[in-house]
Parts: structure tokens; sequence; C-alpha cells
């Protein structure tokens, strides 16, 4: 029987654009939208036009009583985001949300608890470990081909956030809804790589955010330090800087062009004895021996796979590759930069 899938808050862009996860679920030969959600019917009623027409509704506890989905993908405003993973634990419904799963750590936090206790499926993607150069990086870590580890650099620098208004979701723009820019949105995917690749936990040590290019009142760029357990360096480095004019077109399929036309990127992992790079959609990888280049482009899309990958760990009764429990590390990290920011002026 093919899942029945619904999604919530579908003014998100990521509904349609960028990984487009309204776009794969759509075609999985193996899942059926039943519904899409939207405080702002008409967002709900566009997006459902463009992954075939399946009932739109503005309430998406009315939609959950009447399309009676197995498995519900939650987007949305950081502020109501605490707000549906409570229900949807409550109502025994699994559930991916993107991140960041609430407005601070401690909204987080209390959902990790509510998924403990109730044995709820609560799964956050996290597309950086669906890479090439996390693939690689696993790999050498594992045969000790580092040595030991000196730092990580992770720069995600994105589209101007005009796309946001053009894309249905001006509360991105709005602090009151989206309790942060840059840092608050993209902090999560450079903390979790961080995290991952040293196996340790991890403390910020140094933060700064500037609005000072796009003039809005949420930032527009960020830079924390961070360093682990046993004193690994991290520099992770996120904004909304990229200079060029945002896509336009949507993301549905694998696209070497889609993924090498993100913005501005990069993913560093150093150590005595050998360093890897991914930059421009290529791998090198430098030793004492001289270096290697390899394809740094994902053949299929990161969110077909997170996609994918979780429902299956959902159907075989395994807990999320990645869950709620890792938005809640991120999640404190994040509100640690801000303070730390915040306290440096």
């Amino acid at each position: 029987m093919p899942i029945r899938v619904a999604a919530i808050e579908v003014s998100h862009w990521h509904s349609v654009y960028d990984p487009a996860y309204l776009r794969q679920l759509a075609r999985m030969p193996d899942v059926v939208l039943v519904g899409l959600q939207d405080p702002s019917l008409a967002v709900a009623q566009k997006r459902a036009a463009e992954v075939g027409n399946p009932p739109a509704f503005a309430d998406y506890k009315q939609m959950l009583r009447e399309a009676r989905p197995d498995f519900v993908l939650a987007l949305g405003r950081p502020t109501v985001m605490a707000e549906i993973g409570h229900h949807l634990l409550d109502a025994e419904i699994p559930f991916l949300m993107e991140k960041p799963m609430g407005i601070n750590a401690d909204q987080v936090r209390g959902l990790a608890a509510k998924a403990d206790a109730r044995q709820g499926f609560a799964a956050l993607p996290t597309p950086q470990r669906h890479t090439p150069f996390y693939a690689e990086a696993r790999a050498m870590l594992d045969r000790g081909a580092f040595g030991p580890l000196s730092h990580i650099y992770l720069r995600t620098i994105g589209f101007s956030s005009a796309r946001y208004p053009a894309w249905d979701c001006p509360w991105m723009l709005d602090p009151a809804a989206a309790c942060g820019g840059a840092l608050r949105n993209l902090g999560t995917h450079g903390f979790d790589t961080f995290r991952q690749l040293t196996g340790e936990d991890a403390e910020v040590i140094a933060a700064q955010i500037s609005n000072r290019a796009l003039g809005q009142p949420v930032e527009d760029y960020a830079v924390v330090l961070v360093r682990s357990e046993s004193g690994v360096l991290g520099t992770i480095e996120v904004g909304n800087t990229f200079p060029r004019r945002s896509r336009e077109s949507h993301s549905s399929g694998s696209s070497s062009d889609k993924l090498l036309d993100g913005g501005d990127g990069e993913m560093k992992i150093s150590g005595r004895d050998a360093m890897l790079v991914s930059k421009a959609g290529q791998l090198r990888i430098v030793t004492a021996d001289g270096e290697q280049t390899k394809p740094g482009i994902p053949a299929e899309m990161p969110s077909y796979r997170i996609l994918e990958e979780t429902l299956a760990c959902w159907r075989r009764g395994e807990p999320p590759p990645a869950s709620v429990h890792d938005g809640y590390r991120a999640a404190k990290m994040i509100d640690d930069a801000y303070r730390i920011a915040a306290r440096a002026g």
C-alpha cells in the first residue's frame, strides 16, 4: 500500500523550491499526497496545483482529521513548529520536521522529551549527511586517514533573502516569526555536520552576526567558532549574501546544475595526514603523497534520499536516521552563538 503523506505549513519555500520536498514526494512510486495545509489557503492551493492537486486546507488539525495521513512533512514558521510537533506526537503520527523545530533549544528539548516518552517518530532532515563530501570524510575517518584532526570548515552562503517574499514566505524576514535570520535557518547544517564528523559534543567559543549587507531586521551573515571536546576547531559560516539572482526553477530530480547553482559553499576537514575539501562540485584530497580529485555532486537530490531513507526507517519500525535530538543539539549551539554574538556587540 502507498504511504499517505500530508504536509503542514507549505508556505515554507522548501515545499517546492531548493529541496522541493513536495515535488520529491510526488514522484515517489510508493507515496501519495493526501493533503497540503497552510494558514493561507491560497498558498496551499497554489502548492497543490504544482504537485497533482491534493486537497488543500487552512487548518492542519482539520487536515489531519479528514485526510488521515500515515506520515506528515512538517514545514512552516519556527513560532508554530513546536506546537505542531507536540500535536503530532500526541496523535501518534510520525513526521519529518524542517529545522529549526522551534524558536529556541528549550522548545526543541521539549519535543525530544515527548518523543522519548511516547516513543514517537520525530525526524529531522540533514542534507549534508547525504553528500559525497560527507561519505568520503566518513570513510577516511574510519580508516584513520586524517591522523589527529585539526579543524573543520563549513560555509553555506545562499542567495539574497529577497527570495523569501518572492517564494510566498515573507515571514522569514520577520524576527517575531523567524526568530533569527541566516544563523537560525542555516546553522543546523553546519553544527550537525561538525558533531557527526568529530563524534563529539562541541561548545561555541566565538560568534558574530551582521545584517549590514541587506539591511533586513534579521541577520544576513554569521560566523561561529566551535571546539569539540577533544579540541578539534570548527568554523561555521552561513549567510544570504550570494550576489546573483536566485533560481526561479523548481527542483524535482537529480540535477548537477541545480546543486552547483545553490550559492557559495565549501566543506573542509583537515588533520595531520590529510585534508579533504569540497568546493565547486569537486572533492580534493590532499596527502603527503600528492593530490587527487573526485566528483563532488551527489547522483540524487539529497532531499529525495532523506525522504526515502526516513520513510524506510519508519516502515521498518526503526528510529529516524536523524532525529529531534539532533535538532536539539544544533538549536542549543545556535542559541549559544546568538548569546555570544550579543555580548560581543
